[in-house]
């Protein structure tokens, strides 16, 4: 890698307000805003409003959707029949 071309990676607290959780990663971003961590030192600290502790998909609270129903609903409108084989 070149020289002085790339930001600086450090760890940052990313905490996430809708689930109430805090995780510990490294990154380029910075925030003004800092917190003592776990293991005694501080860090700066992101705010973000989704992670994996509240995302749907990763929480299991998504909705399914009804592929086969949206298919027919398609074909029912544009007039096209289902292939036969």
């Amino acid at each position: 890698m070149k020289p002085r071309i790339h930001p600086v990676s450090r760890p940052v607290v990313f905490r996430d307000r809708a689930a109430d959780v805090a995780f510990l990663a490294r990154s380029t971003a910075d925030s003004g805003e800092r917190v003592t961590w776990e293991d005694g030192n501080t860090y700066p600290v992101i705010d973000v409003e989704t992670s994996s502790a509240s995302h749907p998909f990763y929480t299991g609270s998504r909705q399914v959707l009804d592929a086969a129903g949206r298919v027919e609903r398609f074909r029912r409108r544009y007039g096209t029949e289902a292939p036969r084989g």
